[in-house]
């Protein structure tokens, strides 16, 4: 039993070397995207953090989901942080499984610079979008007479740019059109969806985010309007951007090809190719590709046109 449990030791130590081995080579030819990547939620944070300073308490709008779903309450608000929790961790901790298990899909790194390039996007579109309209926050400490309402104008820069994390994340007001929580939530499955092995978690994750959906809004975080948006928003961006990003290539045969060349270049690489099979006198066309045969000089295409041009020769 010592010995099948050193051995197996050994043969994990030694799959978990490599794949480090792999990923660095990968994070060597792609730091500058998951750089951008980092770079780009920290200044959306700094977005939602500035925003706050301008929100206005008042009353909270009238809503669908607040008349159909009965509200969970202060208490039992953190219900729907934990599962958004649950999702974030699971996501994160599946991307690192090729460390560890023998069945490989995905390279760590290249999910990783996907994944940022969705997140980017869609959080770009909600920057733009929550600065457009400032609408009352209909979360607790977001409504009049809480003191986390208003944020008092900042006694420097530096109190802007820390972003007060994790307390000014969690306790945010104004960034509400569209959830952040569903945005993350949505790349995440629709990144698993693709890329995962498992039917049935993709199935519990879909599932889960449709849950999640109704606890944002019983929690009162969210409008209902806010999770609506995220759905299609997000999933168009993912649809859109994914058919623009090169696939992550196949780890059956070894390869890894450096992300992000977008797929116009690979057409013009085959345009190059096929314009120099032209050159030298190669057709593109497997149709064309007909027998080509020399008579007195001249190039023929048909075999039977020599054969006649050969019988009047004789005559």
């Amino acid at each position: 039993m010592t010995l099948y449990i050193g051995r197996e030791s050994s043969k994990l130590w030694k799959r978990i070397c490599a794949e480090v081995i792999t990923e660095i080579n990968l994070l060597a030819a792609n730091w500058k995207y998951l750089l951008a990547g980092l770079v780009c939620q920290y200044i959306h944070g700094l977005a939602a953090r500035g925003v706050h300073y301008i929100h206005r308490p008042g009353p909270t709008l009238q809503d669908a989901g607040f008349f159909l779903l009965p509200e969970l309450g202060q208490d039992r608000a953190y219900i729907s942080e934990t599962l958004f929790s649950f999702i974030f961790l699971s996501f994160v901790l599946w991307t690192f499984h090729p460390f560890i298990f023998k069945s490989k899909k995905i390279y760590t790194v290249l999910i990783w610079c996907r994944v940022l390039a969705f997140l980017v996007a869609s959080q770009f579109l909600r920057i733009i979008t929550f600065y457009s309209t400032q609408l009352p926050g209909p979360n607790y400490h977001c409504r009049e007479g809480s003191k986390l309402a208003r944020l008092p104008p900042p006694d420097s820069v530096f109190e802007v740019l820390l972003i007060n994390f994790p307390r000014g994340v969690l306790y945010g007001c104004g960034d509400l059109i569209f959830s952040s929580h569903m945005i993350f939530s949505l790349v995440f499955v629709r990144t698993y969806q693709k890329y995962g092995t498992q039917r049935f978690i993709k199935q519990l994750a879909w599932l889960l985010v449709v849950i999640q959906s109704f606890l944002i809004v019983a929690s009162r975080k969210h409008y209902t309007v806010d999770v609506v948006v995220a759905w299609y928003t997000v999933n168009l961006v993912v649809f859109f951007i994914d058919k623009k990003l090169a696939e992550l290539p196949d780890r059956t045969n070894g390869a890894a090809s450096f992300l992000l060349p977008l797929s116009t270049k690979d057409k013009d690489s085959k345009t190059k190719e096929e314009n120099h099979k032209l050159l030298n006198g190669i057709s593109g066309d497997p149709a064309d590709r007909r027998q080509r045969t020399q008579v007195n000089g001249k190039t023929l295409d048909d075999v039977n046109t020599v054969h006649a041009d050969a019988t009047m020769n004789v005559a």
